[in-house]
């Protein structure tokens, strides 16, 4: 199992523990607030000190880190991993990686000089997409151009399917997010419902407040990680579809023309290139 699959199984699990734990917490708080609620007032001058007493002022990014909770920590946990994903994606996902304009140049210089040999041997060595399509493609020019042609096709599907699965954790965060937001709704829904089904006396409007704005903003937080997951999933997607068919192309057309030169009787002027068969 990878890193990525370890985490998210590590979060599910989290998640559904603490979605388990809600159940049980309403009730322990009501249990507590309720002899509190049953005192009697103090006699005295104690009223019109509570009447004069400030109200606390809360802070809102506490709150929001409150409310977050554990589900928060799990969807800031994906939001730092899909960041990172992209940041790697954008980097090795380029056409320059793919077919690098100085293997390209080299590529071109060794077919000219009909070094036939040399370019399998630098495209063989080589790691870029397009080295790889060339050198297979030479590998199999003796069974034949068309041959040579169906190699270098597998070869590239091969290759997009790997990209392809480099770009897949984006369509499971884009999936995975509305998912977390609603263990979230459910939780902060539970913890509201059941103040309101175990207050046998008169209920805080705070309290069940607190259970819908905790359920509205973990939804929020999973659809705010889903939308823009989903956003760049497509947009790699276009990309690697786009790359792995240029790359195709330039390496196709460089293979067809290695093969119509070697058809041709090379000429001793030719970029002063000695001439093939010449003692």
């Amino acid at each position: 199992m990878t890193t990525s699959n370890c985490l998210i199984v590590t979060l599910i699990l989290a998640l559904l523990a603490t979605l388990a734990g809600s159940v049980f917490e309403a009730p322990r708080a009501m249990a507590q607030e309720e002899p509190a609620a049953e005192a009697v007032a103090p006699p005295g001058d104690a009223a019109p000190a509570a009447a004069e007493a400030k109200p606390v002022e809360k802070s809102r990014f506490m709150w929001f880190i409150r409310s977050s909770g554990l589900i928060g920590l799990g969807i800031l946990i994906l939001s730092i991993y899909f960041v990172a994903t992209i940041i790697r994606l954008f980097i090795e996902l380029r056409t320059t990686v793919a077919m690098p304009p100085e293997e390209i140049a080299q590529a071109e210089t060794l077919l000219q000089s009909r070094d036939y040999q040399g370019l399998y041997d630098f495209t063989s060595k080589s790691h870029s997409f397009y080295a790889r399509l060339v050198s297979v493609g030479i590998a199999e020019l003796p069974s034949g151009l068309t041959e040579a042609r169906e190699v270098m096709d597998r070869t590239a599907d091969a290759e997009t399917v790997d990209m392809e699965r480099k770009i897949s954790m984006l369509a499971v965060i884009g999936t995975l997010g509305p998912m977390i937001g609603l263990v979230g709704t459910l939780k902060g829904m539970i913890a509201s419902f059941a103040v309101i089904a175990l207050s046998d006396t008169q209920m805080k409007a705070s309290q069940v407040a607190e259970g819908i704005s905790e359920a509205l903003l973990l939804t929020f937080e999973g659809v705010a990680l889903s939308v823009p997951a989903i956003f760049f999933f497509a947009i790699f997607k276009n990309r690697v579809a786009k790359m792995s068919v240029e790359t195709l192309l330039a390496a196709d057309e460089l293979v067809r023309r290695l093969v119509q030169q070697a058809k041709q009787k090379p000429t001793p002027a030719a970029h002063g290139a000695p001439v093939a068969g010449r003692a």
